[in-house]
């Protein structure tokens, strides 16, 4: 495909080279290698009056919108070759979405749209094509929404192939019942919110009519922290324990972030050149709030022992290697639930608890809520006060300041 590719001189080229096409389907090479596609609608003309002439002239009334899809430019292996194809797979459906709309606008008809859409299928073309940081989340809402269907006495028809019309409010009301009942903490409010995001894009690209979710909430104190955390007693017992087949890098990784604070997706990015070893400073950016907030930028000083832990690279060109080469995500926490299970450790811990213990035991030490969520790359307060209320160090003093009875 790329010996057809006919760049211009705004670094953009069409996918298809029919002139009756409306919209047109095309992309914008980025500067980081990947191509953003876009549709070129046409909405022919207007007679314009020059300002500099006074002549008569007819105007091209056009736009450019960007579909926040993206190619792989120069796509180095099957996996990213897959994903171009379901994306533009995508984008194709979405070209011949806009412009049924335009015929029904102009010609007041409509062609025939497929009513034979699995729902299924199409959100696993949604997963193929997505690149943000919370992918895995999206392929898991997919996974509990069929788990959810296969386990219904009333939807279990519907397991292999529903089509969207066949989903409604009272179904999805009771997908969230499933949630909630079979995830504790925050799970059930995270997988609910990327199959929120599923549906939405369904019905921008017209295969959904209407979104089932409306009205649908599954409601939660972000204030209190439902996560278990893990008490430094804790943390020092599993550095002293070791299991049959451990992985080292696992280990040394969920300690760094029992002691830092990292997400998973973070802790697995950091290379060596994210180590200022002169100033003993860590500096990366927070893959979560990467280019939308102006707090992902995170400072966090270094002690003997992270240095330690952390290593050096072997040589100058090493500074880019992972400091920590860990599996996918599923296997870190198969990892950890054999390794808590050989503590004797009787908790759900995850990854992500690594990260609340950390800012528990913090503040439990003495840390003020500032500090703590500049450590943890908060961007206010907002989101550290949960900590607060899950110190009962800091509850104790209070009721000790009462006057004795």
């Amino acid at each position: 495909m790329a010996s057809e590719k006919k760049y211009r001189a705004d670094n953009t080229y069409m996918l298809r080279t029919d002139t009756t096409d409306n919209p047109k389907l095309g992309a914008k090479l980025l500067s980081d290698g990947r191509e953003s596609l876009f549709l070129d609608f046409n909405y022919g003309y207007s007679m314009q009056v020059s300002k500099t002439s006074g002549r008569l002239y007819a105007k091209k009334n056009r736009q450019r919108v960007y579909l926040k899809l993206y190619l792989h430019t120069s796509p180095k292996n099957s996996r990213e070759r897959l994903q171009n194809r379901e994306t533009l797979e995508i984008a194709k459906k979405l070209r011949f979405e806009r412009a049924q709309q335009l015929l029904e606008f102009a010609e007041g008809y409509r062609l025939k749209k497929e009513k034979d859409v699995n729902f299924l299928d199409w959100m696993e073309t949604y997963y193929q094509a997505y690149t943000k940081a919370d992918r895995r989340h999206i392929k898991r809402a997919r996974t509990c929404f069929i788990d959810f269907l296969s386990s219904s006495a009333s939807f279990s028809i519907y397991a292999a192939k529903i089509r969207p019309s066949q989903m409604t409010r009272p179904m999805i009301a009771a997908f969230t019942d499933y949630l909630q009942q079979r995830f504790v903490g925050e799970g059930a409010h995270t997988l609910y919110s990327r199959f929120k995001k599923i549906v939405k894009a369904a019905v921008e690209a017209g295969v959904m009519k209407n979104n089932p979710c409306s009205g649908v909430v599954i409601k939660i104190d972000h204030g209190t922290l439902r996560k278990d955390v893990l008490s430094t007693e804790e943390i020092l017992t599993m550095i002293a324990t070791h299991y049959p087949g451990e992985n080292p890098h696992i280990r040394r990784a969920f300690i760094f972030s029992c002691y830092c604070g990292l997400r998973w997706c973070d802790v697995r990015a950091l290379t060596f050149a994210n180590v200022d070893y002169s100033n003993r400073l860590l500096k990366f950016e927070q893959a979560k709030t990467k280019g939308h907030s102006s707090a992902s930028g995170v400072v966090i000083p270094l002690n003997d022992g992270l240095l330690k832990l952390i290593g050096t690279p072997d040589t100058e060109k090493g500074k880019t290697t992972p400091i920590f080469p860990i599996p996918g995500h599923a296997t870190c926490l198969k990892a950890l639930r054999l390794w808590t299970a050989a503590a004797h450790i009787d908790k759900h811990i995850t990854w992500h608890c690594a990260r609340h213990s950390f800012a528990v035991n913090i503040l439990n030490n003495g840390a003020n809520i500032k500090t703590v969520a500049s450590l943890l790359g908060h961007s206010g307060l907002k989101h550290t006060e949960k900590y607060t209320r899950a110190i009962d160090s800091l509850k104790q003093q209070a009721i000790d300041s009462l006057p004795p009875l």
